[in-house]
Formats: structure tokens, sequence, C-alpha cells
């Protein structure tokens, strides 16, 4: 059996998202709910659930939305859990395009305890694809017309899919006048780096880095000259690190510049990562110098964590939060 679209997207629908494609090897069907009190062993009962289509490409191409651009979600997904995660999506109005594969579509599960609001986060491996599933999510990009602006593919690996995916990926589409965004973990993340690949922008957190220089990083001045190494003997052109709540780093070549986030009340940080990635891409898209784009991608950050479980971030929230830092900046010079 080949794998096999589950629709292909209409010329006019390629033409108004062909500004951004996001990629979703791993996607999930996200539940949410919450509870008095974490015990274990006992019955614990929970507030109605929450389903939210989930995964890092998708999380970011909902983000986008919810900031007023447009995108065009690729993904894979099987299964009821698959069937529920499209109807999910549809339901926000996104454009989507599924792979069908033959397994079930992964689970995510969050639980709040309601009396400390401690996040307890359930992330199951997601379904084994077979060769001809990932070869065919490469084929399909390969036949993007037109070819994007931006192409973020963010999110793990489900298993069956080797580790240099991504890798992969960037060779399919160097010489494309598109910008590839990977933003992704552990090892797909180290092949990535080992084996040069030629990637516009990834974001890995403090820890990551870290792992990604096999030492570790006691403050600003180490990450910055980490951050400084992997462009050296990368063909990366920009890194983020994301350093939580005091915002990102930011280096290239030329420049290295800390973008702190704003003081925000904090109700969940899931969807924060992707939330700012889809920030600092529909800057990117709006022609917004790379500095603002990146600013109000860390806006979209912020915005996402003053949203309750697997919320994403508000506009309205986020073009208040990128104003704020826009007259901060200005107060600074």
């Amino acid at each position: 059996m080949q794998a096999r679209p589950h629709q292909v997207p209409s010329e006019a629908t390629t033409q108004a998202t062909s500004r951004i494609v996001t990629l979703t090897m791993n996607p999930a069907l996200d539940k949410s709910t919450s509870t008095h009190h974490v015990t274990p062993e006992d019955k614990l009962r929970c507030r109605t659930l929450r389903l939210d289509p989930g995964g890092g490409g998708l999380n970011v191409a909902r983000a986008i939305h919810k900031l007023g651009g447009t995108s065009l979600p690729l993904y894979v997904a099987g299964g009821m859990n698959g069937q529920v995660l499209q109807n999910l999506l549809q339901a926000e109005h996104l454009p989507e395009w599924r792979l069908t594969i033959d397994g079930e579509t992964r689970e995510s599960f969050t639980v709040v305890e309601e009396t400390t609001t401690r996040q307890y986060r359930f992330n199951l491996p997601g379904p084994t694809l077979a060769h001809r599933e990932w070869q065919g999510v490469l084929d399909l990009v390969t036949e993007l017309i037109p070819r994007p602006d931006y192409l973020v593919a963010s999110g793990s690996l489900p298993p069956g899919v080797p580790e240099n995916f991504y890798v992969q990926l960037a060779e399919r589409v160097a010489g494309w006048p598109t910008r590839l965004i990977v933003d992704t973990s552990g090892l797909p993340l180290q092949a990535l780096v080992d084996e040069c690949a030629p990637v516009y922008m990834i974001k890995p957190n403090h820890g990551e880095l870290a792992a990604l220089v096999g030492r570790e990083l006691e403050d600003d001045d180490d990450i910055l000259t980490a951050a400084r190494e992997l462009l050296a003997r990368c063909a990366i052109e920009i890194l983020i690190v994301s350093l939580g709540a005091g915002g990102v780093l930011f280096i290239t070549e030329a420049q290295a510049i800390s973008v702190r986030a704003p003081t925000v009340p904090i109700r969940s940080k899931i969807g924060a990562g992707d939330s700012t990635v889809a920030g600092i891409t529909l800057g990117l898209t709006r022609g917004l110098p790379l500095l603002e784009a990146i600013r109000f991608g860390v806006a979209a950050g912020s915005a996402a964590v003053m949203t309750p479980g697997t919320d994403l971030c508000s506009r309205q929230d986020t073009e208040r939060l990128f104003a704020q830092m826009q007259r901060e900046a200005l107060l600074v010079r």
C-alpha cells in the first residue's frame, strides 16, 4: 500500500498559504483536564475534557492563524485519532494537508492539579511509520508549488523515522528560495549539527545547546561562545537560544542580541515555544526586521503562557506585549 494524501490543497489554497508551510511528523491529539488533587492509587475525579490538535508544526500553524496570518500545515495522521485531529483543525478553519498513514495517531494527556497548579504531562511516542510513509512526506514537500517562503519543521520524530530525517528534508529544499526553520530536540537536532544541514534557523533551549557542544553552560557568555562554535562549523544561519522566562538569545555571524521576555502571569507553559516560532516566522513574512520579528515571537510566547492548558497565544495579548517591548527598547536606547 502506498502512503496516500487525504486531500491535495486546491491551487487557490496553496497560493493563499504559500508563504508559510509547516510540517508535523508526530502530531498528537492533545487531551487536557484538571482535578482537585493528584494522589497515587486514588480514583481522581476530573473536570470536562478538552481536545486540541497537537504537535509542533500544527501548533505553529494554529498560532499563526490566531495571530492573523495564514499557513498550510502538512502532517501525517491515521486511525480514529487522526480523523478527530483533522476535524479539530477544520473546526478552527485551518487549511490542512494530511498524509494518511496506517498507524494510529498518538495522544498526549495533561492534568492540572488545582490545589497547586502543577501540570502533569504524559506524551506517548507515536505510531511507527513505514519507510514508504516518511519517504512519501519528503516527496510531497518536493512537489510544493509555489515554493513557500518559509518551511517550519517542528516537533519530535515518531518511531520508524530516521534521526536524520530533517537533514534529508534540508537537502530536498536546498537551492529553493525557501528558508527552512527546524525546531526539534535530541538526536534529530544533533543530526542537523553533525551533518551540517543547510538550515536557516534552529531554536534549542539552554540544555539542548549544552548537549550539542558536549559541556555545561554556566552563564550567557558560555551560551554565546557555544552558539558561535556551532555557527562556525555548521550551515545554520541563525540560532535562537530559548531561555524560558528570560526570553531568548539570538546569534548570527554578525550579531548577538538578548531579547528579554515581558513579565506576565503564568497559567501554562504548554505551546509557548511553538507560539514563539509562529510569531518569528509570521513577523518575517510581514517584513519585520529580524530583531523586531524575534521580539514579536517572544511576545507571542509570553502571551501563550498566560492562557490555560494547551491553549496558544492570543492576538490581542501578543500585540499588546509586542508594543510594550518596543517602547521599552526605545527607552533603553
